[in-house]
């Protein structure tokens, strides 16, 4: 394991190493110690390596990830895998708004609660929060999937296209053009697996959640509905 110490080591010296590893890398596992919630930790990533952060993290972490696994071992701040590619982004505690923002792939697990605005905008990743997500989460969610075992707060799916929406508890209201559909057995197939990928499935049912997408009613203008817009 490479352990660098941020307590003796700059966080640009840390990505600088980071993004200078090659794809076929033999330093596929890092430990970061230290991190005093620094901004832009391993953010950019480019290979296959595992990173670990031995507490938390502030704004942007793992932002633009890709192939990388990266472990975040407290809370993160604003825009945690932020525009996020693909490999995995864990949070063990909480994360703050925007979690997931923008994201084409990849897996985001939270273990904890998501504040506002999670998965904005996001166009492919699957993102599970094992708490419970803030208002406006989901705002014009292009593609991929939001799972939720808490509840979701106000506006849920405001705007929404074609993402997918999984709560288990209660949706304080859902957003424009966002409205709850029928569970078929593909969606219990899907869902069954992310559960399984974020380490929940012995634990909850698939029967136990609800689905939320989009209604289609906004994706080309009509004067009936121009209130919504």
């Amino acid at each position: 394991m490479h352990v660098v110490d941020l307590a003796t080591t700059t966080r640009r010296e840390l990505n600088q190493q980071l993004h200078a590893l090659a794809a076929d890398t033999n330093d596929t596992h890092w430990r970061i110690d230290n991190p005093e919630g620094q901004h832009a930790l391993v953010a950019g990533l480019d290979a296959p390596v595992t990173v670990e952060i031995m507490g938390h993290a502030g704004y942007y972490c793992a932002g633009m990830n890709k192939l990388a696994t990266v472990i975040i071992g407290g809370n993160a701040g604003v825009g945690v895998a932020e525009n996020m590619m693909s490999g995995t982004v864990h949070v063990k505690g909480d994360a703050s708004q925007s979690a997931g923002a923008t994201a084409h792939g990849g897996l985001l697990i939270i273990d904890g609660d998501a504040s506002a605005r999670c998965g904005i905008s996001m166009k492919g990743v699957d993102i599970v929060v094992k708490g419970s997500i803030g208002p406006m989460s989901a705002f014009m969610a292009q593609s991929g999937t939001i799972v939720v075992l808490g509840d979701a707060g106000e506006a849920l799916g405001d705007s929404i296209y074609e993402a997918r929406l999984f709560v288990r508890g209660e949706v304080k209201s859902l957003g424009s053009d966002c409205i709850e559909k029928e569970m078929r057995p593909e969606h219990k197939q899907g869902l069954r697996k992310l559960l399984q990928d974020a380490g929940v499935s012995e634990e909850v049912s698939v029967d136990e959640f609800r689905r939320y997408g989009s209604a289609r009613q906004l994706y080309n203008f009509h004067v009936d509905n121009a209130a919504a817009y």
